[in-house]
């Protein structure tokens, strides 16, 4: 007799039973979709700004991005720990405390963002900048850019909390449609905000920033009023108090401290890899060729993998939850075939129209344009194994290991690429060329260490869970 496919908490029973495929597919290819929806929002700012201010535009976007980013994923691990909990819960049927989960991720990701990113990012911005080594003219561009990211983040941090609780909990077309919403109007707003439209001044790259805020602010107030009124599948518990539950917060850090460290880790081993970039002769045309070529285009694939990874690691907890172990492992490798296929779809794409696809970004000058068509034809192969370390990652977190993926990004995103470019300057130069393939290398070593470690079945002994009320 076939199962229903919603049970008595509301939570979609077809992840821990059925046929795997099916389950995989149904939470992977709306937040793909989703992903791609994100990545084309970055790749409207970047497509507007080269038009408007020139490839200074593009590197400080691109810079900024980098350097916001090492701050925005470790908050964001606390809602990894979250998808954790939330996963197990939803797989075991415990609305309850699935519910507790996410309200204490609201209240510490909150006061995390208001009380300590805005006023310590506003500060430091200026000093981040100097530390990539960007150029003065590409520091003028990116400092509106970055201190308007830090200090309203609020509605930023707000919608990836509300994409990971849904998503662990079984529900992707949410997440997916709000998504949507958010690309939009943040395309509607940067149409006024960098260009100028009636009084409103034109802005440029600071416009885009502006426009990102004010979009994820908006969706950010929708969100919270569904979450407080139960709406959806999770939401936040009635009668709960504003006081923090420690035993739930110390849950979310020791299964997202991990990640965020991981996050750190790989997005500080992108901002040294700027340093090098910035060392370059010709430092201005590779940072805009490795902010569009890596930073956008390549988001492609990296934000499709994300997707994967996120939905990978929902079907993993769920059946953990449920006490199914074997179909975690089928999971994996159904969401690794998938991710390959779309890898080798676009990294087509950089092969054959790499010069079509970089004019949409407005990469005019020839230098630039000649760095960053070889950066796209390393990346074409670098492609299918990024796709595949991170849904084994997803395989991992998923499953509670959270801290394997931090040491191997350690190894791959900081001690490979950098500690092989630094042993190339030593002989001589550096080109551009050394850097993309560090790159590759890299991803490389990610994909292997990843696999190798889910397959090693440790993640299976993991206890999951909080104390009731």
């Amino acid at each position: 007799m076939a199962s229903k496919p919603i049970g008595a908490t509301g939570f979609d029973r077809s992840l821990v039973e059925g046929p795997i495929g099916p389950a995989v597919w149904k939470l992977a290819w709306p937040t793909m979709l989703q992903n791609i929806f994100g990545g084309l929002q970055g790749m409207v700012d970047h497509a507007m700004v080269g038009h408007y201010v020139g490839f200074t535009g593009n590197a400080a976007i691109g810079v900024s991005w980098q350097i916001f980013l090492v701050v925005m994923v470790f908050i964001s691990s606390l809602f990894t720990g979250m998808g954790v909990l939330v996963a197990r819960f939803a797989g075991a049927g415990d609305a309850a405390k699935a519910n507790r989960t996410v309200y204490q991720a609201f209240l510490t990701s909150t006061a995390i963002s208001l009380l300590i990113l805005a006023p310590v990012g506003y500060l430091l911005s200026p000093t981040l900048l100097q530390f990539v080594k960007a150029t003065p003219e590409v520091r003028a561009e990116a400092l509106p850019y970055l201190r308007t990211m830090f200090v309203f983040s609020f509605g930023m941090l707000t919608f990836f909390m509300l994409g990971g609780a849904l998503r662990s909990a079984g529900d992707a077309k949410t997440p997916l449609r709000y998504g949507i919403a958010l690309t939009v109007l943040n395309i509607v707003l940067n149409v006024i905000f960098i260009a100028g439209l009636g009084p409103i001044p034109a802005l440029g790259t600071a416009g885009a920033a502006v426009g990102t805020v004010l979009a994820g602010g908006i969706l950010s107030v929708v969100a919270f009023h569904r979450l407080v009124t139960g709406k959806w599948v999770v939401g936040f518990p009635k009668h709960e108090s504003w006081r923090p539950d420690w035993d739930v917060i110390r849950s979310l850090f020791r299964f997202g401290l991990p990640t965020g460290l991981q996050g750190v880790a790989m997005n500080v081993g992108g901002v040294l890899l700027l340093r090098y970039i910035g060392s370059l002769e010709q430092s201005a045309e590779a940072q805009a060729a490795y902010s569009v070529g890596y930073g956008q285009l390549f988001s492609l694939i990296i934000w499709t993998s994300v997707g994967l990874m996120g939905a990978t690691g929902a079907v993993v907890g769920q059946n953990l939850g449920a006490r199914h172990p074997e179909r975690a492992i089928e999971a994996v490798s159904v969401s690794a075939r998938v991710g390959l296929m779309v890898a080798a779809v676009i990294g087509l794409l950089f092969l054959v129209i790499p010069r079509l696809l970089l004019e949409v970004f407005g990469m005019t000058d020839p230098t630039a344009v000649g760095l960053a068509v070889r950066l796209l034809q390393v990346l074409a192969v670098s492609g299918f194994f990024i796709s595949l370390a991170l849904v084994y990652t997803g395989g991992l977190q998923g499953a509670g290991d959270t801290k394997s993926p931090f040491y191997i990004s350690l190894l791959s995103q900081i001690l490979v690429p950098l500690g092989g470019l630094a042993v190339v300057a030593t002989i001589r130069p550096l080109v551009p060329l050394d850097v993309w393939l560090a790159i590759l290398l890299g991803h490389i070593t990610r994909a292997a260490l990843s696999i190798t470690r889910f397959r090693q079945g440790r993640w299976r002994t993991i206890a999951v869970d909080i104390r009731g009320h």
